[in-house]
């Protein structure tokens, strides 16, 4: 396993999909809107039940939108999405493709998790989220 991956499983606790989608998701905003944690904010759509909300965690090691600092919010939707924001006003919405999401929920089991978790994490943005 990579250092990024081990690092998401120490914050996170395991190494699992949502995870590994949230982090992915937190780059595409640093790379896209700005890398300053304290210039952006987060607004994701999971709620807060795993294992989906399992994407705010990796949002918050990636994006540095955290709860400490305030400027991560969590709404109660069941839905993979994040939105973006910047103090000077650019935004970013990223949705998980449905396609991603129905295959992680359908295949993924205890013995597999770590395996396609890496899947996740070598697949391209393009492949996993629709980008606004």
């Amino acid at each position: 396993m990579n250092e990024t991956l081990k690092q998401i499983e120490q914050f996170h606790g395991h190494l699992g999909p949502y995870a590994v989608i949230g982090f992915k998701m937190g780059l595409v905003a640093n790379k896209m809107l700005s890398s300053d944690p304290f210039s952006k904010k987060a607004v994701v759509w999971t709620g807060k039940n795993p294992p989906l909300s399992c994407i705010v965690d990796g949002i918050q090691i990636s994006s540095g939108c955290t709860f400490g600092k305030g400027n991560i919010q969590v709404k109660n939707e069941g839905i993979a999405k994040a939105d973006f924001s910047t103090n000077d006003g650019k935004q970013l919405q990223i949705i998980l493709k449905p396609n991603i999401r129905k295959e992680i929920d359908t295949r993924v089991t205890e013995k597999n998790m770590i395996s396609y978790s890496e899947k996740i994490f070598k697949k391209s943005n393009e492949e996993l989220f629709e980008i606004i």
